[in-house]
């Protein structure tokens, strides 16, 4: 779907048919346009090629799959890829990724999955609020305030895995968890290779002489640097307290495991006496003196659970019970 929204100081607000478009964005003193491809179809993705004439290589990154942030710049237009966050349906942390051709009066936003953060700036557009009236660039700015922020409810789902995991790892250990803390551990590696290259793209933003973008949209882009900066703080909190829960994990299993081997060698320890007995009475021997002794089986039985008893005595005072 291709929704097409112009913007001008005399009529505010409206959509336009897609064939409208190409007049308006060819000169620079007409109305600011915002072009929005969501789920494009192939016919889409040679609009782009052939009404905008975006270099081959810009549009192909936009119908491949970019695993990392990147940024362009072609003079009259920059070329952006960039990653939203959400939480996949199957509880894990995944990107959105998002594509952006910022020139002097239009953008061009193309996505294959559905964007909440341009939706809502759709939604604002619409509603005639101020967003592209003040440029392109500060529209850019506004759909990558959203993006960024819808971080922070991500964040806030790791650090609830992260607690039931905490409380998973003391209470009941399992090899499930072990896989559980490795895989969150992969994801919050995700997290920090998608935010660290987009910390960078967005201190360019801010400071670099990018001819599409003001210096006054600048400033304003330093504070979507910083948001970013606390994210990836935050997200290596995350990978060290996953590492301490992995040890914790490894810890637990291996006292577990010494306990285990505890009660195991108690009791071969108190058998082996035991099994020295019946050891000796189970030789050939015809001349043994207690073989022939009326209540010799029954003393026998009482020999032995005194050793029981003696043994588990001296290991409770040496407090190994």
């Amino acid at each position: 779907m291709v929704t097409v929204i112009v913007y001008s100081k005399e009529g505010g607000y409206r959509l336009l048919d897609q064939q409208e478009l190409l007049p308006r964005i060819s000169d620079e003193k007409h109305d600011l346009v915002w072009i929005d491809f969501d789920a494009p179809t192939a016919e889409d993705t040679r609009f782009l090629s052939s009404y905008f004439n975006f270099h081959p290589l810009a549009v192909e990154d936009c119908v491949t799959e970019t695993l990392l942030p990147k940024i362009d710049d072609f003079g009259d237009y920059i070329f952006l890829v960039l990653h939203g966050a959400r939480w996949g349906t199957e509880d894990r942390f995944a990107t959105n990724e998002l594509n952006f051709f910022l020139g002097p009066n239009y953008l061009v936003t193309y996505h294959d999955l559905p964007s909440r953060s341009i939706e809502a700036a759709r939604e604002r557009c619409l509603k005639n609020l101020p967003s592209i009236a003040r440029g392109t660039d500060f529209l850019l700015h506004e759909i990558l305030d959203r993006v960024v922020d819808h971080y922070f409810p991500v964040l806030e789902q790791f650090e609830e895995a992260m607690e039931a995991m905490e409380v998973e790892v003391f209470a009941d250990p399992r090899k499930e968890t072990l896989n559980k803390i490795v895989t969150l551990k992969k994801e919050v590696m995700l997290l920090r290779r998608s935010i660290l290259p987009q910390q960078e793209i967005l201190n360019r933003l801010s400071r670099d002489n990018f001819a599409v973008i003001s210096p006054k949209a600048g400033v304003y882009y330093r504070d979507i640097y910083d948001h970013l900066a606390r994210i990836s703080a935050t997200a290596d909190s995350y990978r060290d307290q996953l590492g301490s829960t992995l040890e914790a994990y490894l810890s637990v299993v291996s006292n577990r495991l010494n306990e285990i081997m505890k009660v195991l060698t108690i009791f071969t320890a108190t058998i082996m006496p035991l099994t020295l007995v019946t050891g000796i009475y189970g030789m050939n021997f015809d001349y043994m003196p207690e073989l022939h002794v009326r209540y010799g089986y029954f003393s026998i039985l009482g020999i032995m659970g005194v050793i029981v008893a003696g043994a588990l005595v001296y290991f409770r005072r040496k407090k190994w019970l």
